[in-house]
């Protein structure tokens, strides 16, 4: 073979090569790198009535935890120093039956504040291999119809825990407390996205000699947040989206995994009226523990008079 003959061989392996090498890079940053580079969101939500004194929001979500995720947990665990008055954890905590032990290790004092949790469909069905690429055209709602209905992960043990540490559980009920001199009134739903969701057990106006009124939900469906909305819930909280997980720069999230439009996959935004903060979330499952150009976050909401 001649020497013009070899350069066209070169260029020919040049660019799948290329392209091989910069999806192995690309790979790398996104599981190891990024999927570990934690943020916290600062929000301030002017939701208050005027008068009231301001509280310190911490919502969590997503941690899809298992019990070798060291450096998530000593991060979560880190939080604390931030005293918030209140720790809302809007599901999707588990990804292995032994990961119990470990997410209440990481939420560690954060269990002496008030707090309320909801479950997500993670917390009670360990995780299986999913193309990731049909999440760009449909929801993995369909998957679960496929499953067996007993769970396999140990979510009621779960909840007996948080419960234990004087947590509110909020699946398809309501619940108040006193939360840094104001009573707040908050109702919850269970994970809608495998259709454990029961608006009608909580459905009804709101009190309105509480201070503020919180809905609590995993997955952001517009249908469920409507009617908090229309009970006269001030602060929506869900989670579930991963903040799309994989975005792509300039352009965003390619899905949200629920019914939540595009714009409003991760961070504050209002809904009809109230206010809604989607979560992106702490972790992913194991069977796809990646993210690009949407870090794993918490947020604290500072909650002030409107």
């Amino acid at each position: 073979m001649g020497r013009s003959g070899r350069r066209t061989v070169r260029k020919l392996y040049a660019v799948p090569l290329g392209l091989a090498a910069a999806g192995a890079a690309t790979f790398g940053y996104a599981s190891v790198i990024e999927r570990n580079w934690f943020r916290l969101r600062r929000v301030e939500v002017p939701v208050l009535p005027p008068g009231r004194p301001a509280i310190k929001v911490l919502h969590l979500s997503d941690a899809h935890l298992t019990p070798g995720r060291t450096r998530l947990i000593h991060w979560v665990r880190s939080l604390d120093a931030l005293e918030p008055d209140l720790v809302v954890n809007t599901g999707d905590s588990l990804a292995h039956r032994d990961a119990i032990g470990p997410f209440l290790d990481a939420l560690g004092p954060l269990l002496d504040r008030p707090g309320v949790f909801v479950y997500g469909s993670n917390d009670l069905y360990a995780p299986v291999f999913k193309n990731p690429l049909r999440y760009v055209w449909r929801t993995s709602r369909s998957d679960y119809a496929k499953r067996s209905r007993e769970p396999s992960l140990p979510y009621r043990e779960l909840g007996s825990s948080l419960q234990a540490a004087g947590w509110l559980d909020l699946n398809n009920r309501i619940g108040r407390l006193k939360v840094g001199g104001l009573d707040v009134e908050f109702g919850g739903v269970d994970d809608t996205h495998i259709g454990r969701g029961r608006y009608d057990r909580i459905a009804g106006p709101v009190d309105p000699q509480a201070d503020v009124h919180f809905g609590v939900m995993h997955s952001p469906e517009p249908s469920v947040m409507d009617r908090f909305v229309a009970d006269g819930y001030d602060l929506l909280l869900a989670g579930h989206t991963h903040g799309g997980q994989v975005c792509v720069p300039f352009y965003g999230a390619l899905a949200t995994n629920c019914g939540l439009d595009r714009p409003r996959v991760k961070g504050l935004h209002k809904h009809r009226g109230a206010w809604l903060h989607v979560s992106a979330g702490l972790g992913t499952s194991p069977k796809a523990p990646m993210r690009f150009c949407c870090p794993p976050e918490a947020t604290l909401l500072t909650l002030v008079p409107r």
